[in-house]
Parts: structure tokens; sequence; C-alpha cells
């Protein structure tokens, strides 16, 4: 028999609580035993069925289904969301689109890289100025797997107690062993600052160290996110331990355009001169240029219009400028 009682037994456990992921990763351990023992034709043809499962399940997933909010302590350390937002909702650089749509290609085919004992990008850092959509790539991504985005809480995880800290991180990095999401630290230089850098070196190291250690033992099915907007301020071991670091520009003119563009669809904007506009959106981060062209819409329809006057939009940009050295 190919199929060990305790494999059966693990299975079947796996499909009872509903969980497919253990239960292909079964299913794949009977595979391989199959090809170990001769049966290479079984063998093949259990792989050829589990991917056509997995690949079935996938297109039938359009909503992701609802978890448990966090609990006890981690309810102090973590928030749940299921974003809307999708990859092609942003107006990103090349580069950046194409390793984001590497890390959903790898984690997809996640089963068929664990065959030959590989694992997909999972650890990922993105950083750059603030507004530019760091947190908003997690949450496409999140989105883009049908999975939760879960962001971690720093002012619960942080503590001025020696030792609390690492054990509330070590909660933190079981919930990811547990269920599979994508996990944001966000403004991650508070937790991962250079420990030479600190008042407190010895607690900082320590913090950091516990972090690095975590951050190895990861697994391949959560995607842990370290979003930052001061790069320079991250201690260096920091960075050969991500599968991937990402940096976020401003807004390039020709994507400037696309940011508010996309934000006014619903708007007639056939009167504006999106040209005429390009020297205003210079500076301004993806959220600040959002930020605007919502700014130009309300005015339009609290003015009973849906049209987009130029002028309005034009004194929503120079508005931007002006916060931004307030």
């Amino acid at each position: 028999m190919t199929a060990s009682a305790d494999h059966l037994k693990a299975m079947l456990n796996a499909h009872a609580a509903g969980d497919d992921d253990r239960f292909y990763s079964i299913a794949l351990q009977v595979a391989a035993k199959s090809a170990r023992q001769g049966h290479t034709r079984l063998a093949g043809e259990l792989r050829e069925v589990i991917e056509a499962s997995r690949a079935e399940k996938i297109g039938r997933q359009s909503t992701p289904t609802p978890v448990v909010q966090p609990r006890g302590e981690l309810a102090s350390l973590l928030t749940a969301d299921y974003p809307a937002t999708q990859l092609t909702d942003m107006t990103l650089a090349e580069s950046t689109q194409t390793a984001l749509e590497k890390v959903l290609h790898e984690q997809r085919q996640r089963g068929r890289l664990e065959r030959f004992g590989f694992v997909p990008v999972h650890r990922l850092l993105l950083s750059g100025p603030p507004g530019t959509g760091k947190s908003m790539t997690a949450a496409a991504l999140a989105r883009e797997l049908g999975l939760p985005l879960f962001t971690i809480r720093l002012d619960g995880l942080i503590s001025r107690f020696m030792g609390e800290t690492a054990a509330k991180l070590r909660l933190v990095f079981d919930a990811a062993a547990q269920t599979r999401a994508v996990y944001l630290f966000d403004e991650f230089d508070a937790l991962g600052a250079d420990r030479a850098s600190s008042n407190d070196v010895g607690e900082a190291r320590r913090i950091l160290n516990s972090f690095l250690l975590f951050l190895d033992q990861a697994p391949a099915e959560s995607l842990v996110v370290a979003a930052t907007n001061h790069r320079r301020l991250l201690d260096t071991a920091l960075f050969r331990r991500f599968d991937l670091a990402i940096v976020y520009d401003q807004p390039s003119t020709s994507q400037a355009i696309e940011i508010l563009r996309r934000r006014l669809a619903a708007m007639d904007t056939s009167e504006v001169k999106w040209a005429d506009l390009s020297a205003l959106t210079e500076q301004l981060s993806h959220a600040e240029l959002v930020k605007a062209a919502e700014a130009a819409a309300k005015r339009a329809i609290l003015g009973g219009s849906d049209a987009i006057d130029a002028d309005h939009l034009r004194d929503a940009l120079n508005e931007r400028h002006l916060l931004r050295h307030a």
C-alpha cells in the first residue's frame, strides 16, 4: 500500500479541519513515497491530480473565506483585514510590477517548488518615501492570493519591559506558522533600526536578533512584509534575511497623471488638459495625488456637477504642495 496509515489519518484530519494546504502537502508526500518505491507512473498521476485540483480551487476562489479575528494577547498585536485592492489598481514602476508578479507566481506555484525542495519568495522588504504604495502593496498581495492581511501593531508589540517584545514577536511568528496570511510590519524601522544607533544597545540587539531568528524560520505559506520610510536606518544584518527588497520612488510624471486619471475614472474629465498639470505633480506621492484628485472630485460633486474643472484640480494639487512645506 502506497499511503501509510499515518498519511491517511493525517489527510482525513486535514480534510475535516478544512486545511487544504496541509491536505495537499500530505498528498504530495504520498506521491513522493510512491516514486521512491518505484511506482513512478502512480506518483506522476497523483501529482497531476493534486495540481489540477489546486488550480481549480484557485479559479473558483473569488473572495477569501473569513477567519476568526485574533484573540487573546494576539488581539493587541494584530489587526485583521480583507483588502479589496488589486495589483491592477496600483500604478507602479515596471520593475516593481515585475517583482510583485514574481512573488504572486511563486506563491501560487508553491506546491510545485516544494516538490523539488525549494520555497517561494515569502519575506519582502519594501522601502521608500511615505505614501508611495508600500502598505497598499501588502494589501494587494493579500487580495490577489485570497489571504487575510494581518498588520502588526508596533505600539502593542514594542514594550519598555526587557524580554517582553521578543516574547510578543514569537506569538506573531507562531501565528504566521498556524494561519496562512500576509503579515505586515509597517514602520519597520522602529523595530529593525541599526543596533549601534540605539540608546539601549543591549536590548535593541536582543530584539533584533530575535526578529532575525524568527524571520529565518518563517514558514513559506505566509508572507512576511516589512515596510519602512527610512531604509538607511535599518541594521545591515536585515537585508540578507529578506528574499526580496523593493525600493519605491515618487511617481514619474506619466505615472502621476495615470494615478489622477484612475481616481477620477467615475468623473467627466474631458475638459482636463493633463499635460498642463505635469509640473504640478512633481514630488507628490501616490497618496498625495489621490487626495488631490478626491478634493477636486468632491468640489465638483458638491457643486452639482460630475465634470472635473481643471482649475479645481490645479488648486487641489497646489494645496498638496503647500501642505508639504507647511
